[in-house]
């Protein structure tokens, strides 16, 4: 059923990595018609020419956002975008009402996207599918179409936001409630992983406030399942405690 609300959150949408605020314009649209105002976000270094950027900058700059925004925003990070999100959650835990994750999760302290980067790499292009798919970067769903628009916008990542490492002090972000929007897997295996450890998922299991739901699809629902992306966002931007939803309804 089509409904609309008419209480009004602001909503920040950070996209992952080679992506900008464009990647969210299905989403956006649809969260709008539930009645938030919302600010998909492109982050410095996701427009082209702008490739002498590191992630201080980004987090910086989404820290701006942050900080601008009437009240406390519900901010939602795409992949890649966890790392630059969970930077500005140690900077000002209590300026965001709700963190939502899409395929993605709070970063760890020392995390960094690909150390292997030589110094003399300004940028790393869009891999090819096959590389991505091969990296755990799931393209269900996506049609012909979609590959073709990523392929064409796809924006070449700062190498200096690949190689530098997060830093972080302050354990407070920790207690921003959560939800984690599980996509490409599911969200019982990933928290089976977070409790044996594993360094890509292992800050999850610290979350003191945490809601998970499942929506089945790859690594890029904004274009996969648009509609349902944007119901589930607008059902964690209502919530106000930690539990298990239920997958949106189609």
């Amino acid at each position: 059923m089509d409904r609309t609300e008419t209480t009004t959150t602001h909503v920040v949408l950070v996209a992952g990595h080679w992506l900008g605020g464009w990647a969210w314009d299905a989403v956006a649209g649809r969260l709008a018609q539930h009645g938030h105002h919302v600010e998909a976000v492109t982050l410095p270094g996701t427009s082209p020419g702008e490739s002498h950027t590191n992630l201080t900058d980004q987090i910086t700059a989404l820290e701006l956002v942050v900080e601008r925004a009437p009240e406390p925003p519900v901010v939602v990070a795409h992949s890649g975008a966890g790392r630059v999100v969970t930077g500005v959650l140690d900077r000002h835990p209590r300026a965001v009402r709700r963190v939502v994750y899409v395929d993605s999760g709070p970063a760890a302290d020392g995390s960094v996207f690909d150390e292997t980067v030589a110094e003399d790499v300004e940028s790393i292009e869009l891999p090819t599918w096959a590389e991505l798919s091969a990296g755990g970067a799931s393209l269900e769903g996506l049609s012909e179409q979609d590959l073709a628009t990523f392929r064409e916008r796809a924006v070449p990542v700062p190498a200096a936001v690949a190689r530098e490492r997060l830093h972080l002090r302050d354990d407070a972000r920790l207690t921003v409630p959560t939800t984690i929007i599980a996509t490409s897997l599911p969200s019982d295996v990933m928290m089976g992983l977070a409790q044996q450890g594993h360094p890509m998922f292992a800050e999850v299991s610290r979350l003191t406030d945490l809601e998970l739901i499942d929506l089945p699809t790859g690594h890029w629902p904004m274009w996969s399942r648009p509609h349902d992306l944007a119901e589930a966002i607008n059902a964690a931007a209502r919530s106000e405690s930690g539990h298990r939803a239920a997958e949106p309804s189609v």
